[in-house]
């Protein structure tokens, strides 16, 4: 009795040894050859490339999860360019979330431009989020930025010189990548806003606008003495102003703007005070109605004690015509001191 597909049976019906033997070893051998043909390829590269990544080391990526074709490539181009990087450097990186083309052209850009630049900073510039192959490039070929940003809607830079003349400029500022400072250093932004601020420090301080006219270079050398590019990504190399126009007379218009100010302070004052006159003279006006009603009350209190007193035999008739004929001299001197009325 034979078993289905030709494999012989033993007397109680299973495959012999022999059998097992054969179908395990052609199982590893299919598995071998699987693993031949995916890593194969990339054995080689590394091999004729002297990039010393054994095939194990492939195998072993696939189970990090670590693209070896990357990893490869990568390694293979920074032999040929004379760097020695070790694989389990880059296998670090690719796992850390890193961009390892990227860290190993920067690492050749650098050699090639004579700078020294380790694979552990170059990693850290570039797990840090900056872009490690434009630092490389900008410190070598350095690179010129507006001043102010076009980007920020901002065109110039206004400022007011001390005789009141508002000029209005515009810089450009040239710096190359510091390396060292790369990694937690101030970014284009704090630059663009440090020669900003000396802009408006040296024109603000200029005693008269002619004066920048005269020497726009002024303003270059008092931002570049102040130092500006310090704890920065970048050194600064020279700061030049590009244009620089006179605006409008800001003094003037400062002056009469208060002017306008005071006036109308100085006409608030005024209503005020006249306010507090008119207020004064309806008092007064009320003082005198006052006293004059005492006086009416006093006089009208004369007959009675005249009459008081004639009872009582204090006052006789010569007194009274007396005190008539003054009143009469009295009334007559009012009546002549008047100015005659006019028809």
């Amino acid at each position: 009795m034979h078993a289905p597909y030709g494999l012989p049976l033993l007397a109680d019906g299973d495959i012999d040894g022999t059998t097992i033997a054969l179908i395990v070893t052609a199982a590893v051998a299919l598995i071998i050859v699987i693993f031949l043909m995916k890593y194969l390829n990339l054995y080689v590269r590394a091999l004729f490339s002297r990039a010393n990544i054994s095939l194990f080391e492939l195998v072993g990526m696939s189970f990090r999860k670590v693209n070896a074709n990357l990893i490869v490539t990568t390694k293979v181009k920074m032999v040929q360019s004379g760097l020695t990087i070790t694989t389990r450097e880059l296998e670090a990186h690719y796992l850390a979330g890193g961009n390892v083309p990227a860290v190993v052209n920067a690492l050749i850009a650098a050699d090639r431009a004579g700078i020294d630049l380790p694979f552990n900073t170059a990693a850290a510039i570039d797990l840090a989020g900056r872009d490690v192959v434009e630092a490389i490039r900008t410190s070598v070929d350095p690179k010129v930025i507006d001043c102010p940003n076009p980007a920020s809607g901002k065109s110039v830079i206004s400022a007011v010189a001390k005789d009141g003349i508002e000029l209005k400029a515009k810089g450009r500022v040239t710096v190359r990548t510091h390396i060292p400072r790369l990694i937690g250093g101030a970014t284009e932004e704090t630059i663009i806003a440090r020669v900003g601020e000396g802009i408006l420090t040296t024109i603000g301080s200029a005693v008269s606008h002619t004066e920048v006219l005269e020497n726009p270079d002024r303003i270059s050398q008092t931002v570049l003495d102040k130092g500006l590019d310090a704890g920065s990504a970048f050194e600064i190399l020279s700061i030049d102003i590009a244009d620089i126009d006179v605006g409008q007379n800001i003094g003037s218009q400062l002056q009469t703007h208060q002017a306008q100010a005071d006036l109308l302070v100085a006409q608030a004052k005024a209503e005020e005070r006249k306010a507090m006159a008119i207020a004064r003279e309806h008092e007064m006006k009320a003082a005198v109605a006052e006293n004059q009603a005492k006086v009416v009350l006093a006089e009208a209190e004369v007959p009675q004690a005249m009459a008081e007193a004639f009872r009582g035999g204090r006052l006789g008739i010569m007194d009274y015509m007396k005190i008539k004929n003054v009143e009469a001299d009295t009334d007559m001197r009012n009546t002549l001191s008047k100015p005659p009325e006019t028809e």
